[in-house]
Parts: C-alpha cells; structure tokens; sequence
C-alpha cells in the first residue's frame, strides 16, 4: 500500500498517530524507525533495507555497540551537568529527560542492559557518587572540568590567604593581651612594695630607730655673678668710675649668656616642630622600596617558602612588588600584607620606609629590643651624619649588596 502523500488527511492522521513516545520493543535501533505497532515491527524486520543493516551490524558489533554507548553516555552526561549540575538527583529524572527526545539512542542498544548497571557503571568509574536509598539510585555528578578546578584552586588559594591574615591578627592581639598582662603585673608589684604595713614591736625593751635621709636642697647657679664690693672714696660714697665699669661689663655678660640660652631653646622648639610636620608629611600607609630584603611571613606561597628573604625588585601600584627568592631564585608578586622588613647587624646599610626621613639609607648604629625600635646615622645626602634613634623596626630595612 503505497504512502498517504503531504497534506491529506490520512498523512495527518499517521503524523498524529506518530507524535511522541511509542514503545520500546517496536523500534529499531540500526534503522532509527519507529514501529507503531507488533504487526509494523515485523513487516520492517523483513524488509530489505533492514536484512542488509543486520549484515553491517554482524560484520562489526563491537564497533556499532561502542558507537551507541557513547552517544547514549553523552546524551546523559550532558543533561545531567547542564540541568542539575553537581546536585543530588534521581538518576531515573534524568533518564526521563534523556528519553524524552524521540530520536535517543535506546538503551537496549547499548553495553548495558538496564538503568541499574548504567548507574553502577557511573559509580565505578568515578563519574558520578552513586547511592541506593530506598529501591532509589540517586546520583552526584563530579565536575572535573579544567577551569572549574581552576576556579576552585584560586577560591581555595584566597580563602587560605584570608586564613593567614586573620591568624597573623590574632596573633598580634595574643601579643598585646600579654603586653597589657605584663603591664598590669609590674605595677601590682609596685603598689604591692609601696603599700604601708602595720608596725608591730617583737621586743618591748628595744629601742626604736628611725633612719631619716635628709638630702640637702642643690643649689640652683645664678646667672649673675656675685656683687663686688662697692670701694669708697674719700670724699664721697658714691661708686668709683672703674668698680662701675666692671660690674656694668660683668652683667652685661651675663645677660648675653642668658640671650643665646633663651635663643637655643626657641630654636629647638623650631626644629622640634619641623621634625613633627616632616613625620606628619612622609608617614603613609605603603612603604615598599626597590633594592631592599623582605622576609615572606605568608603561607599561601607552600611551607618551603615561609620565612624566606627575597629581594623586591619592581614595585607595582605602591603596594605590590615584584620579589625575588634570594636563596632559591624564584620570583613572585606579593602584596606588602604578605611581607616584612629585615633588620641587619649594627654597623649594617638600611634604608628609611617611612616617616620624616623616608627613602634615607642610614647605617645601623644600636637595637633598643626592650622599645622594638633602632638607632641609625645618615650616610648619604644633605643630613649626612646625622643620629635618629626611636625608629620602629618595620620603618627600616636592610638594602641588598
């Protein structure tokens, strides 16, 4: 009977009759035909064109089998990672969806016969984490994609370096506490040794001695000197011409004395100020120099890498440098947070970071541990020779020679 050609009625009724999902057992999987009925199913299997696809198919199963897996693999693998990801998720929803094509690969054309061992299979070969709860396969697909794992690395990566900052600062308020206990310790102490006891006499008969220190009042220096003794003359009382001139010289003298004494002290009360304005000016939050050591104190880098010293060689933006391993030769760019400076030994070259005598070299003179802060001397420039001391450690840092 010959087919029912476009547009008519009977091609519209066939069309219906086709429109979704027929049954498994009456499709052909080499052919890609869908038979609506038993009847259908075998008068396909007896043509022609199927005979000879059955040939091809005998010719070479392990070929046309592999074929079908996978595209029946993909099909399933692809809906499960674009539609529900790495959720937790009925593997028989996702067949639903696989099945809902009409033209999918069938599984009875596959290596697995049933749902069940197409799970299992997914399970084994770490694809998917696979578990049985209540007759019920559920399945978690493992997302091993290059730039996910990427992505994944970087966030980890991030995370461990917020890890890091948030010890160092715990670290430095564990400091502190014991600084404060430390404190609050040594001035029990000293209330402790000035706080008045009871006087209690162990002999009645002994005789009580009191050890007063008297120590005398010193003796302020006068700026004048003493007053001479006035001569008289003769005939009158008045002050003779040459006792005037000395002591008019003499406190005239002393009054030049006390002029440069007051001029002094205005003067360094001006540099005093100055000092400060120059402090105030130079203090900034970044203080990164090329040509100086720095210790790593981050761990995000790997353990053989914490503690190590490098040297900054390019400083990016004021607050990234570009560092370079002095012992292993490998470089990195870091942020200042992940960094610290390095104190030499006396007599060695610095470099000034921060505050009024910023990018100053200096050679170390002295180390006041107690006060965390140093003592150095200007080698270089117009302040050549001059002494700083109470600069903090993490104001200096050793050059690299």
């Amino acid at each position: 009977m010959p087919r029912a050609e476009k547009g008519t009625p009977k091609y519209l009724a066939n069309k219906m009759k086709a429109k979704g999902l027929q049954k498994l057992r009456w499709y052909c999987q080499m052919c890609q035909k869908q038979c609506r009925d038993e009847n259908g199913f075998k008068c396909h299997i007896n043509t022609e064109a199927h005979q000879r696809q059955m040939l091809l198919f005998g010719q070479n199963t392990g070929s046309y089998t592999y074929q079908f897996s996978k595209d029946f693999f993909d099909s399933f693998m692809d809906i499960l990672r674009r539609q529900f990801g790495t959720k937790r998720i009925k593997a028989n929803k996702v067949y639903q969806q696989v099945i809902a094509d009409k033209n999918h690969v069938h599984m009875n054309s596959t290596r697995w016969h049933t749902l069940t061992g197409f799970v299992q299979w997914l399970g084994k070969s770490g694809i998917c984490v696979v578990d049985l709860i209540e007759d019920e396969w559920y399945i978690t697909y493992i997302d091993r994609d290059p730039e996910t794992l990427e992505r994944q690395k970087k966030a980890d990566k991030k995370k461990k370096m917020d890890k890091d900052d948030e010890e160092r600062l715990l670290d430095f308020i564990d400091q502190q506490i014991e600084r404060d206990k430390a404190r609050r310790e040594a001035e029990d102490d000293d209330e402790d040794s000035t706080k008045c006891s009871e006087l209690i006499r162990e002999n009645e008969e002994e005789k009580i001695k009191l050890d007063l220190k008297i120590f005398k009042k010193p003796e302020v220096p006068s700026l004048l000197p003493p007053p001479k003794k006035i001569q008289k003359i003769d005939t009158s009382d008045t002050i003779s011409e040459k006792s005037y001139k000395s002591t008019s010289s003499s406190s005239s003298s002393s009054k030049s004395k006390y002029s440069e004494s007051t001029k002094k002290s205005a003067l360094d009360e001006i540099m005093e100020q100055e000092e400060k304005h120059k402090e105030k000016k130079n203090r900034k939050d970044y203080w990164l120099a090329e040509g100086i050591v720095v210790k790593i104190i981050t761990k995000s880098l790997g353990s053989e890498y914490y503690k190590q010293k490098a040297v900054v060689k390019e400083v990016i933006d004021k607050y990234l440098a570009k560092v370079k391993l002095i012992e292993m030769g490998e470089k990195f760019k870091l942020d200042q947070a992940h960094l610290e400076t390095v104190i030499p030994k006396v007599d060695g070259r610095v470099r000034i970071l921060n505050g009024a005598y910023r990018d100053c070299t200096a050679i170390l003179k002295s180390l006041e541990i107690s006060k965390f802060s140093c003592t150095v001397e200007i080698d270089k420039g117009p302040l050549n020779g001059r002494i700083i001391s109470g600069i903090a450690y993490e104001d200096i840092s050793k050059i690299y020679e």
